[in-house]
């Protein structure tokens, strides 16, 4: 016989988020609290620190512009037909 842990190794790794309520009108309640400040939306800490996630998030969203701006035509057009190419190979 198997025996049975006090764990769940299947929901560990999940997100540890609030549970919201699966009837409509209980969940919209809570939506509503949520949207007028009565009730705080809980967050878990994951051990980030928020400054540098911040600044991971800040280069992310101009890296991509300031990649493009530092190639050439012809660079661009070589990235281009590569990814054409792997996305249309046959599989």
């Amino acid at each position: 016989m198997l025996e049975r842990s006090g764990s769940r190794p299947h929901t560990d790794c999940m997100a540890k988020t609030p549970k919201r309520p699966r009837d409509t009108n209980q969940l919209a309640y809570v939506i509503a609290q949520l949207a007028t400040g009565e009730l705080a939306d809980v967050k878990t800490d994951d051990g980030k620190d928020p400054a540098a996630v911040a600044l991971g998030r800040k280069g992310g969203l101009r890296g991509g512009k300031a990649r493009a701006e530092s190639l050439s035509k012809e660079q661009r057009s070589a990235i281009a037909k590569k990814a054409a190419q792997s996305r249309w190979k046959p599989k």
